[in-house]
């Protein structure tokens, strides 16, 4: 028998194991998820959450903008990493970083810190 406590509800239980990489409640934090991640795991991320999406956002959809429940938060944060490395996938063949851009790790977030990755 498992010790692990499921963090997500049980109809997402397949996620479960995306849950501690990328279910961050910042877009710097899944920002840089993103960029120390290799194209293997950003794939695996997206075969197993892209045939959920429907089912997913139809249950973050039941509640009203700013009332979601504590047991969707990291749902929502899945959906979001989804939208982060989505066109990482779909339109630079798995590349973590922007190809034929400017380097990220020149960026600068509000707070002022740098992107390190």
């Amino acid at each position: 028998m498992s010790n692990i406590i499921s963090q997500l509800p049980a109809d997402f239980a397949a996620l479960e194991p995306f849950v501690a990489k990328w279910a961050l409640g910042t877009s710097k934090q899944r920002h840089l998820a993103r960029l120390n991640s290799t194209k293997e795991e950003l794939q695996a991320f997206y075969d197993a959450i892209l045939p959920e999406m429907r089912h997913l956002l139809a249950a973050l959809d039941q509640y009203p903008l700013g009332s979601l429940s504590e047991e969707l938060h990291k749902l929502y944060w899945l959906s979001l990493s989804f939208a982060e490395i989505a066109p990482h996938i779909e339109l630079y063949k798995g590349s973590v970083g922007v190809p034929y851009a400017f380097e990220e790790t020149r960026f600068v977030y509000e707070t002022g810190d740098v992107v390190n990755v």
